[in-house]
């Protein structure tokens, strides 16, 4: 079983998170999971914006809330951004999630509790959480082996 690690941070507006997530983009090797956890309008497609961006990806983000699932490129790197909100059963996508997770894409998953039992042990969770207008509180989870996304930030 893998050591889970905590670290919060506060941002004070939504250009601060997609800044915050960008450094932690910038970070990414290629085979990590991520998964954010919020409130509607929480900030969860602000937070990927930041995190395509610094992955090297010049592809627009929006919320993949009525597709599922969005590519955003990066030269030979990929980043599979997947919003599971509308769904009510994973179905096939939990074992086509389980084969993404054996590449070296980055796999971004907003709303994952339907997908919580094919999750990896060796993921990143980050909790966004409202404390004001424009404020927001994030709690980054993360197993050990994922520490060089976070330490530093």
């Amino acid at each position: 079983m893998s050591t889970v690690m905590t670290w919060q941070t506060k941002s004070i507006s939504s250009d601060a998170t997609e800044q915050l997530a960008e450094k932690l983009g910038k970070r990414l090797r290629g085979g990590e999971v991520i998964v954010l956890a919020s409130d509607l309008g929480g900030g969860k497609t602000t937070f990927v914006k930041g995190l395509a961006r610094g992955f090297g990806s010049q592809d627009t983000v929006a919320s993949p809330s009525f597709t599922i699932s969005r590519e955003y490129e990066s030269g030979d790197k990929i980043m599979h951004h997947f919003d599971f909100y509308r769904l009510h059963e994973p179905g096939i996508l939990a074992h086509e999630l389980k084969d993404m997770f054996a590449d070296d894409a980055v796999v971004v998953i907003e709303w994952a509790d339907i997908v919580k039992e094919v999750l990896p042990e060796g993921k990143l969770t980050v909790q966004i959480r409202a404390t004001g207008d424009t404020e927001r509180l994030l709690t980054f989870e993360y197993a050990k082996e994922l520490a060089y996304l976070v330490e530093g930030l």
